[in-house]
């Protein structure tokens, strides 16, 4: 469910792939900021998508700058940073563990017990800063665990549960903005758990794992009924983004929902943005 929210780079303007790199930078460095080196292993591109959204809509003081890192040993990066980087931070340390968590429970995967116990003691204090948001994750992820465990077919309750944790992640603070954002939020987050599901079908049913798309395996036309189902929850996404008002970055933005959100359903089954209208709504 997570590694989806990325921008096609391919068809990005030069300053908003310059943007892009600076802000997911300045997360990484807010990662060692708020909770040390390790944290930084758990970054991914989704959470930059949040820090764009939310400096769009309260435009924070940002600080810029040049550095090296052990990911850029021969040269210097160009990073922004803001009170959202380190927000996102936090919401991206949470993810993380909790995550570990769900693996260790459905896989016993000895690799993500090992992350969660390093990761724990940053989680705790996620949790003390920002407990709407983890009671909204762990409740979420409770809810999800007793439809897994019941073995339930049932798409939108299973991608309703993802939907409420994002829809407390996107809300930075209760303002007038808070609808707007809870909405995105949930729709999104659907979409998300709704593609996960239909990426790992396959492999799920031959795993024995649940997925609630599992009595669809090995039907025809599964490529076209997903787009479908896909297309109709990010259109929802869409409206509810397009409700805020933002300026700064809205096109890349717009690229990472209606492009690049598409570029791994596009690749599994080999089909280009350009043949397809890269599945946007």
């Amino acid at each position: 469910m997570f590694g989806y929210l990325v921008a096609a780079t391919n068809v990005l303007e030069e300053d908003e792939l310059r943007r892009y790199r600076a802000v997911y930078c300045g997360l990484c460095r807010s990662l060692r900021r708020c909770f040390g080196q390790p944290a930084r292993l758990t970054l991914n591109y989704d959470m930059t998508f949040l820090v764009l959204l939310l400096s769009s809509l309260y435009e924070p003081e940002e600080e810029t700058g040049e550095s090296a890192c052990m990911r850029h040993p021969l040269g210097r990066e160009r990073f922004v940073m803001s009170e959202l980087s380190d927000y996102a931070a936090n919401m991206n340390v949470a993810l993380a563990y909790l995550k570990c968590l769900d693996d260790w429970r459905d896989d016993k995967s000895l690799t993500a017990y090992a992350e969660a116990k390093t990761l724990k003691a940053g989680y705790d204090a996620v949790r003390e800063r920002y407990p709407r948001q983890c009671g909204a994750i762990e409740k979420a992820l409770s809810e999800l665990s007793a439809i897994e465990d019941a073995g339930r077919e049932d798409p939108d309750a299973a991608a309703a549960c993802f939907g409420a944790m994002m829809r407390e992640i996107f809300v930075w603070r209760e303002d007038r903005w808070s609808e707007a954002l809870r909405h995105t939020g949930d729709a999104l987050g659907r979409f998300l758990y709704l593609l996960d599901a239909a990426m790992d079908l396959d492999e799920d049913v031959q795993r024995g794992r649940y997925n609630p798309f599992r009595s669809l395996a090995g039907k025809a036309e599964n490529e076209r009924r997903f787009r479908d189902i896909l297309r109709l929850q990010l259109g929802e996404c869409v409206f509810w983004f397009d409700m805020l008002p933002l300026v700064r970055d809205t096109g890349l933005m717009k690229n990472i929902l209606c492009v690049g959100l598409w570029s791994a359903y596009n690749q599994k089954y080999n089909r280009e943005g350009s043949e397809n209208g890269s599945g946007s709504v």
